[in-house]
């Protein structure tokens, strides 16, 4: 099915809709401290689920159930739901009979956010249903929200229809007045004295990551002059990189897994690739492992091996050096 750009317009304020829910559920439960958020729920084969993102997950669904448009049924994708198992709004419509598919991960950065260390952040994205084929490549509308840490006093929101460009708002949480915000990837052609990560939050292939991580600084000369930040969201790594905060972010962990024989879900999957689309209607260059376009299919357990860039110049320079490097 093909929107019009009005229907892609409604639907962008209804993913950011669900977001405000989402963020004002986050920040309700945490008021509380009646829960202990840090407690784990249950472990599926996507992930292992907290308390925190059980009820975040109960809040989406409520959500769908209550504010979804019948006239356009929808398959809901989300960590969290049983492996396998189906889920569309009106409920009870047949895969086959929607329209659109939405892959949504309520809190990415469960892990920061339940210890109040950082902030999460809520991600959707929405394609065309394609059945099994849908892929990260076919989303047409995505928005990332910010979940703050208990101190924060204000909060992002990012939004974009693809070839739209992105619509950023910041919000005062004491006073729900919200205001446009200004995104600009960094424009900086080199590496020194900024910040350039790969993602190494787990102990299972560290030391395989590190290397590699440090023969590239070595092999395009950046040396000790590149600042890591180990954001454990890759919706925050992207938002990093919108902002022009970051230069280059790689999340290969998958491949570190699969040269040294692990098992492990420890990894990026498509809905924590939700909100990509916002990054590259910001400008920067997303691809995957080996220099294609990211086309994850929309699922809970395939691996994503990504790479960001700030900008196409840092991608002409880093990635060909990075496959060779990853290769070795």
């Amino acid at each position: 099915m093909r929107f019009s750009s009005r229907n892609l317009s409604t639907l962008r304020r209804l993913l950011c809709e669900l977001q405000d829910d989402v963020r004002a559920r986050v920040i309700a439960v945490r008021r509380r401290g009646s829960v202990r958020l840090a407690r784990v729920a249950t472990v599926t084969a996507a992930d292992t689920i907290y308390v925190i993102d059980a009820l975040i997950e109960e809040t989406v669904l409520a959500w769908f159930a209550r504010r979804w448009p019948a006239r356009w049924p929808v398959e809901l994708v989300m960590e969290g739901l049983d492996d396998g198992e189906a889920v569309t709004f009106p409920r009870g419509t047949p895969v086959a009979a929607t329209v659109c598919k939405c892959i949504i991960d309520p809190i990415d950065g469960t892990r920061g956010l339940m210890y109040d260390k950082r902030s999460g952040w809520c991600l959707a994205g929405l394609a065309p249903q394609l059945g099994t084929a849908t892929t990260l490549a076919d989303i047409v509308v995505a928005a990332m929200t910010e979940l703050p840490a208990a101190k924060a006093g204000q909060a992002d929101q990012l939004s974009a229809v693809r070839d739209g460009g992105v619509i950023a708002e910041r919000m005062d949480l004491r006073t729900g007045r919200r205001r446009r915000l200004r995104l600009k990837p960094s424009e900086t052609r080199g590496l020194g004295h900024g910040f350039s990560s790969f993602a190494k939050f787990f102990p299972e292939g560290k030391a395989w990551l590190a290397a590699r991580e440090e023969r590239l600084w070595a092999e395009l000369g950046a040396g000790a002059d590149v600042f890591d930040d180990q954001y454990m969201s890759t919706g925050g790594q992207l938002y990093e990189l919108i902002m022009g905060h970051d230069r280059f972010v790689a999340d290969v962990r998958p491949l570190a897994h699969r040269r040294l024989g692990i098992v492990s879900a420890r990894v990026c999957h498509p809905y924590d690739m939700a909100a990509a689309l916002l990054a590259e209607e910001a400008g920067c260059i997303l691809t995957d492992a080996i220099g294609d376009r990211l086309r994850a299919p929309l699922d809970t357990t395939s691996a994503v091996a990504w790479v960001g860039y700030a900008n196409r110049a840092l991608a002409r320079k880093i990635g060909p050096v990075l496959r060779r490097v990853m290769a070795g």
